[in-house]
């Protein structure tokens, strides 16, 4: 029996390229504007070090990632097989700049040194995920499925969805416009006339009416274009790193966190892969991302790489394997050449973030289609954490607006140390409660027991719950807080509870 020809590259390439590409690119103008602007680090130290290898570790992840596409296709015979997308992770990017090489610039003004500390805290993250590769497959055959699907879930509506209805509302004749082509076209799965692409004509509608409007001053400022300046910088190998490992070593417990929720992320999006039809080895997806962010760090990479939410929102944008190529090569050469932040500023954000919204919309319905029905309350409970997540930082963005000068009173503060432990290692413990409610669910008690008392076992170290506020892991007596305790004290009830009522129920 003949096999069917791998199609590879289709017009639906040319969507997902779009958001993906956009997704990758916001992150590395994350990463300057952040040291830039907040923390006064160099401009030109942060284009010609940090910049190049960050990008490069993408360029190399979405490599391998379209090579296993072409593999999977060849083996499975299928000509439909779409990519797994690879991008920078944005909860890292952001933590690591504020938490790592942002206080390492102000204490020492050094920026090399700063670049150095931060390529080494990158190469611990990568070691991590690479060791912790090798669990992947066994975690995701022993978790139900409403754990690993119900945690997206939560990333979906609450972040993927949420933060994209600000900035479609910040200019709202642009970012409708751009959203209703894609519930139109990608939603509701609507042609176009002459067939064009979805996610491109949002973009481009977008980006016209922005400018039109603009130059006509409708929006209360003059238009300020977007300037392009070519500084190329070839990335290159580097031991650099070794000179800031051993400052890097005092924020382990910041790394390995980071570390961990890019693991179990991955987990949860092959599952979602296989899911919609592309059954990728858990072990190969976590692996790649391992190799990237290593990667990136011995090119003088600050950020690391991730396989990114949202496979099935790209399968069904008709992405095969073109756009993680594309992707790659974009992001790559556009690091080198330094031209990535001019293509941010060209496109307005009411134009692109419809895209994230439809991924965010696809990643919770497939959460609730595809789990067993009598696990959509597991689902629905899964999201929670995500929800006090989301709370969280819009809460951190307030207080800070306010400034130093402005003395917050103790509730507020109580009732935000709370909220943060609620917060803290949010993908984890979505995970474990939509897999404990599950097994609930499925009348296996003593397994609900076991992860109750995996979670009184994480949150007493803060690797779920950390009261820390940078969210890192520690041990429970240095901490000066009795909450850790307490928190693992109530899952510990709660687990005992299961099993003895199991038995009770049992003799009855």
């Amino acid at each position: 029996m003949a096999r069917t020809a791998y199609r590879w590259a289709q017009w639906g390439d040319l969507n997902a390229f779009f958001g993906l590409m956009l997704d990758n690119v916001t992150n590395l103008v994350i990463l300057s504007g952040l040291l830039i602007g907040v923390f006064g680090y160099p401009a030109d130290k942060v284009y010609t070090l940090m910049i190049p290898g960050t990008a490069f570790g993408v360029l190399v992840g979405d490599l391998i990632y379209t090579w296993l596409a072409f593999r999977l296709a060849r083996e499975s015979g299928t000509s439909d097989v779409t990519a797994m997308p690879l991008g920078l992770d944005t909860p890292s990017t952001i933590g690591i700049t504020i938490a790592v090489l942002g206080p390492v610039y102000v204490e020492t003004k050094d920026a090399v040194l700063t670049w150095q500390v931060g390529m080494a805290t990158l190469m611990l993250i990568g070691v991590i995920k690479l060791v912790l590769a090798f669990f992947g497959d066994w975690v995701r055959r022993r978790v139900p499925q409403a754990g690993l699907l119900g945690s997206l879930a939560g990333i979906g509506i609450a972040l993927l969805a949420f933060f994209p209805l600000m900035k479609i509302f910040s200019a709202p004749v642009v970012g409708l416009v751009s959203l209703g082509i894609i519930l139109y076209a990608l939603v509701a799965g609507r042609r176009l006339p002459f067939g064009f692409p979805g996610a491109f004509l949002a973009v481009a509608a977008g980006c016209l009416i922005f400018y039109l409007l603009g130059s006509l001053r409708l929006f209360g400022a003059p238009l300020v274009l977007p300037k392009l300046a070519v500084n190329p910088v070839l990335p290159i190998p580097t031991l650099g790193f070794l000179a800031g490992l051993r400052r890097a070593l005092a924020f382990l417990p910041i790394a390995f966190p980071f570390a961990l929720l890019t693991i179990v992320g991955g987990i949860n999006v092959t599952e979602s892969a296989r899911v919609a039809g592309d059954r990728y080895q858990t072990r190969d997806i976590l692996l790649t991302e391992a190799i990237a962010t290593m990667v990136a760090a011995l090119f003088g990479g600050v950020a690391q790489s991730t396989p990114y939410i949202g496979h099935p929102a790209y399968k069904a944008m008709g992405g095969r394997a073109a756009y993680t190529l594309a992707t790659g090569l974009f992001v790559g050469i556009g690091g080198a050449l330094g031209i990535i932040s001019f293509v941010v500023e060209a496109i307005p954000e009411a134009a692109i973030t419809p895209i994230l919204m439809f991924v965010g919309i696809e990643i919770v319905s497939q959460a609730f289609v595809e789990t067993p029905n009598r696990h959509a309350p597991a689902v629905a409970f899964a999201t929670i954490p995500v929800v006090a997540y989301l709370v969280l930082i819009n809460l951190d963005g307030m207080v800070s607006k306010l400034g130093p000068a402005v003395k917050l009173p103790e509730t507020l503060l109580s009732e935000k140390a709370i909220l943060r432990a609620a917060a803290n290692g949010f993908i984890l413990t979505a995970m474990l409660w939509g897999a404990l409610l599950a097994d609930l669910l499925d009348g296996k008690p003593k397994r609900a027991s076991l992860y109750g008392f995996i979670c009184a076992l994480f949150s007493l170290f803060g690797v779920i719950h950390s009261v820390s506020p940078a969210g890192d892991v520690y041990l429970p007596w240095h901490v000066g807080s009795a909450l850790p305790w307490q928190i693992a004290l109530g899952y510990g009830a709660m687990a005992v509870f299961f099993s003895a009522a199991s038995r009770e129920g049992r003799s009855s």
